[in-house]
């Protein structure tokens, strides 16, 4: 079977998130501290392998008025980029304050500075990923068909 990647980009580091193989649970897996294009692809590249993936869902930080803000604007410049070397569809998934979300709940946690650091970006992912699965099988019957974007 095959599995979703979800995606939130930040400026040097990139939370990563997989689905399971009925594609209705998201799990964090770990985050991407890359310097260059080059780096993240390749690292990319070795995780969709590892985890046969068929579908990338990437965070797009909107602006709270809902637009495409600079954040957003750099996001789909590393997805255009990346859509050159990797043929699998890509989808654009509204994210605003999913980190500050997931930030809000480490504190209630307690969890140390150190630790949220961590922890925030793959959280992060796995609740952008987890909004879209939950969308998709609201949508759709049957939650494995593959969407048209």
């Amino acid at each position: 079977m095959s599995t979703v990647m979800g995606l939130d980009f930040g400026q040097k580091r990139i939370g990563v998130a997989i689905s399971d193989e009925t594609m209705v649970i998201a799990t964090p897996v770990g985050a991407i501290d890359f310097s260059s294009r080059k780096q993240l692809l390749e690292e990319l590249t070795k995780l969709m392998d590892a985890y046969r993936v068929v579908k990338i869902v990437v965070g797009l930080p909107k602006t709270l008025q809902g637009e495409i803000g600079p954040a957003a604007q750099k996001v789909t410049e590393h997805v255009e980029w990346l859509k050159t070397y990797i043929d699998k569809p890509w989808i654009f998934w509204d994210e605003r304050l999913s980190t500050r979300e997931v930030e809000r709940v480490l504190l209630a946690a307690d969890m140390s500075r150190a630790k949220r650091k961590g922890v925030r970006d793959k959280l992060a992912a796995q609740r952008i990923l987890q909004s879209y699965l939950d969308a998709s099988r609201i949508h759709s019957p049957d939650s494995s068909r593959e969407d048209s974007n």
